[in-house]
């Protein structure tokens, strides 16, 4: 019988990873619910109760915890115990969390994880402090786990700013803005899903070449990751995506798809470029119904889907070069799993 892990009940996301092994199952579970109980403890531990209340906000309603989930399935590759690298774990969310708050400010989200995103909420300038004090509780965590750590902690959150920044400035006039599109995705989520997965493997002493190649998958696997959820930010209820559905097109954030679209010469390229305008005056703006539709009618989506397959490939000719077994077998799932997410 094939054992799964399952995530379902720590977010709107059902996942399930066929692992083969219930060994392998029960540890990554335990693990899990271990990083969850040392995130409420971190952000509870905060002496002020707003600092508290704030920086704990998403860790309640719980959300995908892949680069948690990552990080254990990295730990599987080391000599030493899975179980040492509860704390990358943990520090694996803390990172992506703090991005979070970052990211719903520049976006101007209203809802994250199906409840009110910190921005909406508190204010502004809140949520990026929360997200600042999330970062030097990660850079202290780091610290304690040592210099490698260190390293991958202070690189990744280098990209990710560095991504931030690139998505806000935008593509330059002598820039091609598919190419500036990929170095974004890079930065602002490829690097904190193969910062994950290194962090559990350096905890338990993987090889340096089985470090790498997990990195290798992470960067595909994350670029993948990040086309289906441009995907499903057309496609997909807030219901469903505990998100404002449209909210990147909404606010002009220049999605694979729409890039795909607005590159096309077909008459509805033509008018998508008319529409966004209209379509970028906010969530409610009048053209923001018709450009989902042209979305849908002039093959962007479909076209996003097969680079995000690319991607999914590369991913999966990277796990092939990880010694074969259960935890390799999971690394395959995952990319199963963002292959079916937007159907």
């Amino acid at each position: 019988m094939v054992a799964s892990a399952r995530t379902e009940p720590r977010g709107s996301m059902a996942m399930e990873l066929s692992t083969g092994d219930p060994a392998l199952t029960a540890r990554l579970e335990r693990g899990m619910d271990a990083s969850e109980k040392w995130l409420r403890a971190l952000a509870a531990e905060a002496q002020d109760p707003c600092v508290a209340e704030v920086a704990g906000h998403l860790f309640g309603p719980g959300g995908k915890r892949l680069r948690p989930l990552l990080a254990l399935v990295g730990a599987e590759f080391g000599e030493r115990a899975p179980s040492s690298a509860v704390e990358a774990a943990a520090l694996a969310e803390l990172v992506h969390v703090a991005s979070l708050y970052h990211d719903d400010v520049m976006d101007q989200a209203r809802t994250r994880r199906g409840v009110p995103s910190v921005n909406a909420r508190w204010g502004n300038a809140t949520a990026v402090l929360a997200g600042n004090w999330l970062l030097s509780k990660a850079a202290q965590l780091a610290a304690e786990l040592g210099p490698e750590t260190i390293r991958l902690q202070s690189k990744v959150t280098n990209r990710l700013i560095m991504g931030q920044i690139r998505e806000l400035v935008g593509p330059s006039d002598d820039d091609d803005p598919l190419s500036h599109y990929f170095t974004v995705v890079a930065g602002k989520s490829a690097a904190l899903i193969a910062m994950a997965l290194q962090l559990g493997a350096v905890r338990t002493g993987a090889p340096e070449h089985v470090v790498q190649t997990l990195a290798e998958y992470g960067e595909h696997l994350g670029i993948a990751f990040q086309i289906s959820d441009d995907i499903l930010d057309i496609t997909s209820t807030s219901e469903v995506s505990g998100k404002e559905q449209a909210k990147d097109l909404a606010i002009g954030v220049a999605s694979l798809p729409v890039l795909l679209a607005l590159a096309d010469e077909r008459p509805e390229a033509g008018e998508l470029r008319t529409l966004l305008t209209a379509a970028t005056a906010g969530p409610e703006g009048a053209g923001l119904p018709r450009a989902v539709a042209l979305l849908h009618r002039c093959g962007a989506l479909a076209e996003a889907r097969t680079v995000m397959h690319a991607r999914l490939l590369r991913a999966r000719t990277a796990a092939n070069g990880l010694p074969d077994g259960p935890a390799t077998r999971v690394l395959h799932a995952l990319c199963d799993f963002v292959a079916r997410r937007d159907h």
